[in-house]
């Protein structure tokens, strides 16, 4: 019976009256409502006992009319808490069958007016208590503070459960209508509930429960954190395994962030490739340099780096980098490496009995249930370091081999050991293939063009809360993590990278510094076949002191020569006989037109061009320039006066005699090695 009020009491002095006695009775107005109501009962059971104090249908009216309105109550309710939806029901159950009975037998009859004395002050003061008592935003609107909130939102029947409190972090879990709402209504609704709660769109997140369609976990961080620059310190890990988590940075609660590349099978995790996906100006360098930096910090890994760029960011790390190519034919000549490399780890690891690349696959394999001999006794080979094979600023890439040109490696590299990180500013489908795309499971989403969101981070992640267009380019380093290993509740949850300065640069001399002395070195698998592909072009990580690079010793092992380089002639043993005061040669055909392209030139015959195309094959593999076509040969067809068509005639023919093998990219030829390391 008594309804729902706010007070709004005034200050000394306001009001008309002034004067104390004006200040106390300002302050008294809000806990006046349930006094006049017990007085209205009071009024209405006398008046309705001179109106129907001798009526039987009255009787019967006013108690149907009682239990509809304590009915009433009870329904209406029903939004409310529990304590106050009781104690609503009470209060108008009590205040009307007093009615009832006063108006029936009159309000001084029986016990009625004692009743009426006794039981009306006490249940006017539980209203009072209970003013006093409530919140100024929880029930002070008529509704708990979550049902409050829920209903501007458009969730009024959800209901919220006991919250988790950790510093920076708030998670409730949350249970909606049965038949009437979904987890998509909470997704649709966190723009309303951040606008609620004054928050940024990335401060509120929901985590669906993955067994039921209306429960799940709401989300709530009030400071961003993130907020506060964080510089590069060293690497988390120094001379730990790669399969040990790498740290990134951390996320908007403080937590770190961590990636894992390998597979672990106790943990139930597969081995990864990763997509680094970022508008310019994001924060992909600094992303990069984070995780490359650990990486080399790391004991039992290689780095193979392909940097258009030519390594504008990386070169401090080169010397501890065991494979850097720059843009153009070089990544085409690793490219071409690792689909070779791929096959011949999985076989080694096979031949081993790992079915996935372990730590213990990188030690010498002492173990004889990890040896490949047919007798079951401890083989003893070399182990088999992890592969990171990075290909920076892929997009140049993906345009110069075809957009499937990471699609073999990616969807057999995992099982040999080997992660394909892939780093490009917009992933979408005309750039790289679906398949590809497919393959590489993991993702660091850095600021972007709201539109390409759905290039990046899966349709599940963006419904959880998930948003870096809403960064761009205003905020460097700020990201999300999708990976294995990570926990779900954590995909939507944003993080930022550690920053790299010009204070950086000593740091990561010193991480190369270290990976060139204590790192990983290629295993002969490995080594030998890159280097049956790219021959000179992979010699492997530079030994300190010679910034040109060595050969590894599972390569050097096989070197044709060990003679003093100082012995070397200074000149081509062909020209030895060649006198310079001997006239030249008079011209031969084809002189007169020695454009190229025109079909016009010499073109020689028999022995003689034998001995040029193999000169000319020979000099490109001594450049380590192992991938080649018809346009390469342009300076060189210059110099000895030959016609296109010739050259494309003679590749042909040096490819029908295994010296030359085909790509995937047509009109383009790999250079077989002339020596192939065993």
């Amino acid at each position: 019976m008594v309804a729902d009020y706010r007070g709004e009491g005034l200050l000394p002095g306001q009001g008309s009256g002034g004067g104390i006695g004006a200040y106390l009775l300002n302050r008294a107005k809000p806990h006046l409502p349930p006094w006049l109501g017990v007085g209205a009962a009071g009024v209405a059971g006398a008046l309705g006992n001179w109106r129907w104090g001798e009526s039987a249908p009255a009787g019967v009216g006013l108690t149907l009319a009682s239990v509809a309105l304590t009915g009433v109550t009870w329904w209406v309710g029903r939004n409310t808490s529990a304590q106050r939806r009781l104690h609503s029901a009470i209060t108008v159950a009590a205040g009307s069958a007093w009615v009832t009975g006063a108006c029936l037998a009159g309000p001084l009859a029986g016990p009625l007016d004692d009743l009426y004395l006794m039981g009306g002050p006490v249940v006017a003061l539980s209203w009072n208590v209970r003013m006093i008592l409530r919140t100024p935003d929880g029930e002070a609107s008529g509704q708990g503070g979550d049902k409050g909130l829920l209903e501007k939102i458009g969730l009024a029947r959800a209901q919220i459960g006991t919250a988790k409190v950790e510093p920076n972090r708030v998670t409730a879990p949350i249970a909606l209508a049965a038949g009437e709402q979904t987890n998509d209504d909470v997704t649709k609704a966190l723009g309303l509930l951040a606008s609620a709660l004054d928050l940024p769109a990335s401060a509120v997140r929901y985590q669906p429960d993955p067994d039921s369609v209306r429960r799940g976990e709401l989300v709530i961080v009030p400071e961003d954190m993130l907020a506060e620059f964080v510089e590069y310190d060293g690497p988390s890990n120094l001379g730990g395994s790669i399969a040990d988590p790498l740290l990134l940075g951390r996320y908007d609660d403080g937590a770190p962030m961590h990636l894992w590349l390998p597979g672990d099978p106790e943990a139930d995790r597969n081995g990864t490739h990763v997509l680094i996906a970022g508008g310019s100006g994001s924060g992909k360098g600094d992303t990069a340099l984070n995780l490359q930096t650990e990486i080399l910090s790391r004991s039992d890994v290689l780095l193979w780096l392909s940097d258009p760029k030519m390594f504008q960011d990386f070169r401090p790390l080169l010397p501890g980098i065991d494979w850097a190519a720059e843009g153009g034919t070089p990544t085409e000549v690793m490219v071409e490496a690792l689909q070779e490399v791929i096959p011949a780890r999985t076989r080694w690891l096979g031949q081993h009995s790992y079915r996935q690349w372990l730590p213990q696959a990188a030690q010498q394999q002492n173990d004889p249930q990890h040896s490949c001999r047919p007798d079951g006794t401890a083989c003893g080979c070399a182990g088999m370091p992890f592969l990171v094979a990075w290909m920076e600023e892929a997009a140049s890439t993906l345009r110069a081999l075809g957009d499937d040109a990471f699609t073999g490696i990616s969807q057999e590299a995992r099982s040999a050991g080997v992660s394909l990180i892939v780093s490009l500013q917009r992933p979408s489908y005309d750039q790289m293939s679906t398949s590809t795309r497919a393959a590489l499971p993991s993702v660091i989403a850095l600021g972007c063009d709201p539109r390409d969101e759905g290039f990046s981070l899966p349709d599940r992640v963006l419904d959880a809360g998930a948003h870096p267009g809403a960064w761009g380019n205003r905020k460097p380093g700020y990201c999300y993590l999708v990976s294995t290993g990570v926990p779900e509740d954590r995909y939507a949850s944003p993080g930022r990278t550690r920053a790299f300065t010009h204070r950086s640069v000593s740091l990561m001399e010193v991480v190369a510094a270290w990976a060139q002395r204590n790192g990983a070195t290629a295993d002969p698998i490995t080594a030998g076949a890159a280097a049956s592909i790219a021959g000179n072009a992979y010699s492997g990580r530079p030994v300190p002191g010679d910034g040109h690079g060595a050969p590894h010793a599972a390569l050097a092992a096989v070197d044709p020569e060990d003679d003093d380089m100082d012995d070397a002639p200074r000149h081509d043993p062909e020209d030895e006989q060649i006198d310079p005061e001997e006239e030249l040669p008079a011209a031969q055909t084809g002189d007169d037109a020695p454009i190229f392209g025109e079909g016009t030139g010499r073109k020689p015959k028999g022995e003689e061009a034998r001995r040029l195309l193999a000169e000319a094959l020979a000099e490109f593999e001594e450049n380590g320039q192992m991938i080649i076509g018809p346009k390469d040969l342009s300076d060189w067809c210059d110099r000895h006066n030959l016609s296109r068509p010739w050259v494309s005639k003679k590749l042909a023919e040096a490819a029908a005699e295994g010296r030359l093998a085909p790509t995937n990219t047509t009109g383009r030829w790999r250079i077989v090695p002339s020596l192939t390391p065993a």
